[in-house]
């Protein structure tokens, strides 16, 4: 179930920065790529998953991640919620739009 939540978060935030699945889990540090990498951390924590399964289904991808580099992008997201409404619009509406 979690995993479903997981791929329904990546698969929105990949159309929201005109992504490719394959260029998500690509080993790149493109700002963009990072950007939705983090949004998808923030999104799966949130829900609440543990951090250790946000890592187990990066991995599954093909895409190692180590904990603190998903906690890193979580505090990104946040700093830039408090900061941006658009952007807190944005991450209420991919939230509000992912069900099981």
């Amino acid at each position: 179930m979690k995993e479903e939540i997981f791929n329904q978060f990546v698969d929105k935030t990949c159309k929201l920065f005109k992504l490719t699945r394959e260029q998500f889990f690509d080993n790149t540090k493109q700002r963009d790529v990072v950007d939705a990498r983090h949004l998808v951390y923030y999104l799966c924590y949130k829900r609440p998953m543990q951090l250790k399964y946000i890592q187990n289904f990066m991995g599954n991808n093909g895409y190692q991640v180590l904990h603190r580099t998903v906690r890193h992008g979580i505090n990104v997201v946040e700093l830039k919620m408090a900061e941006d409404l658009d952007y807190q619009s944005i991450v209420k509406k991919i939230d509000n739009e992912t069900f099981i």
